[in-house]
């Protein structure tokens, strides 16, 4: 199961990981008038309908700026070359990341450090941020992993501290909240992705930067436009990114969905949680002092491979978040630092699981997953020994295993 493949329907009866077509029957009268509307004035590139969103989501993130940019990679490399972040510098960041994480590092020069996450959140451990530390050191990227918000008040302060930059990575968050704190509102930049199958989609590549420094918002806006304020007049050596009429339109017009959607979410995860509680798996914990959005909803299990095939025969589509560490990608055979052990990063690779989840999946639907779930845990028999789990004991033991059948190859669902 490709990128792709994971938006389209397989079958009648499929469960579709992300299902876009019905979340554009629910929306398509009001984004067939917007986009008729863009059409008809013939306005394509920022525009009105950019600055409408661009103020409509800074105040949904509780910011007083926001600047749309082409893609979520492109708004974490426009929010670190306007903090002035280069070649010699470095950027800590978790090593259990989408790889645009690291790329957009990369992309500026710096160098990506990567450090371990805690095994509960499955976000960055502050702790292993402090210990990562150097006289290069620039700035931290917390990613709010799958929807739920890193440690932040941990994280920022470190930052104040040690005098550096923490740039969110939203791009997974929309509509998530810290302790009473909408992110992206935190740290000094944020970066959200608009990818369609985001908590908040458009329908194509589409990013932006969410900041409360008016300079940095400033410098942003020319940035994205070829380094221009006025057409042709070029004050400094800019870039192409630029979130366009048409991507904001039906952006302003999902928008009013974004918190009931991410509520049917966060139902939906409860009654994974109900459903699947005295299973042999670990399943993704809350904190009571913030609020998950359920971008996914990942399980941790032995076996994953078999329970991906097994899902897919009984017609549900899963994905794995992520398959291959960061520092394990061709890429970045020799482009990124490691410090300290990457102990669950290496163990949660082979082991993670994502279930479907979006707002548009019923609750049979729901119950068909639990179901597929309990019949593959009941198929394997006495393979399980359940433990309590604790900060150094995070996996299940087994007992004994038979052979796992051939596993898909694990590409996952759709990008970040």
């Amino acid at each position: 199961m490709d990128a792709v493949s994971c938006f389209e329907k397989k079958t009648d009866d499929t469960i579709a990981f992300v299902d876009l077509k019905r979340q554009h029957e629910e929306c398509a009268t009001d984004i067939e008038t917007v986009v008729q509307s863009v059409l008809a004035r013939g306005a394509f590139i920022l525009g009105e309908e950019v600055r409408k969103f661009e103020q409509e989501f800074a105040a949904v993130c509780g910011a007083r700026h926001c600047v749309g940019v082409g893609s979520g990679l492109d708004a974490l490399f426009l929010a670190m070359k306007g903090l002035g972040i280069s070649a010699g510098d470095e950027v800590i960041l978790p090593a259990n990341t989408f790889i645009a994480t690291a790329l957009a590092v990369t992309h500026t020069g710096a160098t990506p450090v990567l450090v371990d996450h805690d095994p509960h959140s499955w976000n960055i451990d502050p702790r292993r941020i402090r210990q990562a530390v150097t006289s290069r050191t620039r700035a931290i990227i917390p990613v709010h992993l799958y929807g739920r918000p890193a440690d932040m008040d941990a994280i920022v302060a470190i930052a104040e501290e040690l005098n550096l930059d923490v740039i969110e990575d939203a791009c997974q968050a929309h509509g998530a909240a810290y302790r009473g704190r909408c992110v992206g509102s935190i740290g000094r930049a944020a970066a959200f992705s608009f990818y369609p199958g985001k908590n908040l989609g458009a329908a194509g590549d589409a990013g932006a930067v969410v900041t409360n420094d008016a300079e940095l918002a400033e410098w942003l806006r020319r940035a994205r436009n070829y380094g221009s304020h006025v057409k042709y007049h070029h004050g400094m050596l800019g870039f192409n990114s630029r979130l366009d009429n048409l991507q904001a339109a039906i952006l302003r017009a999902k928008l009013p969905h974004l918190a009931r959607w991410n509520e049917r979410r966060r139902l939906i995860a409860e009654q994974y949680r109900e459903g699947l509680r005295d299973l042999p798996i670990h399943l993704p914990e809350e904190a009571a002092d913030s609020q998950h959005v359920f971008h996914l909803f990942v399980i941790r299990c032995e076996g994953r491979d078999a329970m991906l095939n097994f899902l897919k025969s009984r017609h549900i589509d899963a994905g794995i978040h992520y398959p291959v560490p960061i520092h394990h990608q061709p890429a970045y055979a020799d482009g990124c630092v490691t410090r300290g052990p990457l102990t669950y990063t290496e163990m949660f690779a082979d082991h993670l699981l994502s279930l479907p989840i979006h707002p548009h999946l019923t609750d049979g639907e729901v119950q068909r997953v639990i179901a597929a779930v309990h019949e593959f845990c009941e198929a394997r028999g006495a393979v399980y020994k359940v433990v309590q789990r604790s900060r150094r004991d995070v996996l299940p033991t087994v007992a004994s295993r038979p052979a796992d059948s051939a596993a898909l190859a694990p590409t996952g669902a759709p990008q970040p």
